[in-house]
């Protein structure tokens, strides 16, 4: 059974999760495709480097979500929940959560220079979670209500949305676990404020 990341939840809003996720580490690679084949055209390369595909040729476990992410240039717009992106395709980040233990000291090398290891610090995100197929418009429909929400709570965006598929593809689409995730902080002078401790 693939593992999941493991998060604490910090609270439980009508329209988000607000979660503290642990320093990681995540092997990604870059993709110029559509939002609905990024994910599946990255997948290969990330399965070899978790297979065997790396330096000491060691296997790496497998964890759920698979991240994928806008390139840089897609900015979130300041006065509008709205990514902003090229018609036709993009750039998105595919990421690989690596198993809790691995650093970037630790893990294996990759071999094929697609793949990047990356350390990711512990960070505040709101998730709000859905079943459905990988399409943009379910993505960006429910990024849009995510943004939304987190800014009428008092919150800013830390960093582009990602989205995050829990399931392999053959799993029926009405059984699929979806996330959109962004990182947060306190708006405004509150932002220098410690945030609430999490809940077990």
């Amino acid at each position: 059974m693939t593992q999941q990341q493991q998060y604490d939840v910090v609270r439980r809003e009508a329209a988000y999760e607000l979660r503290r996720y642990p320093a990681h580490v995540v092997a990604e690679v870059a993709v110029r495709s559509s939002f609905e084949r990024a994910g599946n055209e990255a997948f290969r390369t990330l399965a070899g480097y978790i297979g065997g595909r790396n330096r000491s040729r060691s296997r790496v476990a497998m964890t759920a979500p698979v991240v994928q992410t806008p390139a840089a240039s897609e900015r979130i717009a300041m006065t509008a929940p709205v990514v902003q992106r090229p018609e036709g395709g993009g750039t998105y980040t595919v990421a690989f959560v690596l198993p809790a233990g691995l650093d970037a000291e630790t893990a294996p090398a990759p071999i094929d220079p697609r793949v990047a290891l990356r350390g990711v610090p512990e960070t505040l995100s709101a998730a709000v979670r859905y079943s459905g197929r990988w399409t943009r418009a379910a993505h960006d429909r429910h990024r849009d209500l995510l943004l939304e929400a987190v800014r009428a709570d008092g919150l800013e965006p830390a960093g582009p949305p990602r989205f995050a598929r829990f399931n392999p593809p053959m799993t029926p689409w009405f059984l699929r676990r979806n996330e959109v995730l962004v990182d947060v902080r306190p708006a405004g002078p509150a932002a220098a404020a410690t945030p609430p401790e999490p809940t077990r």
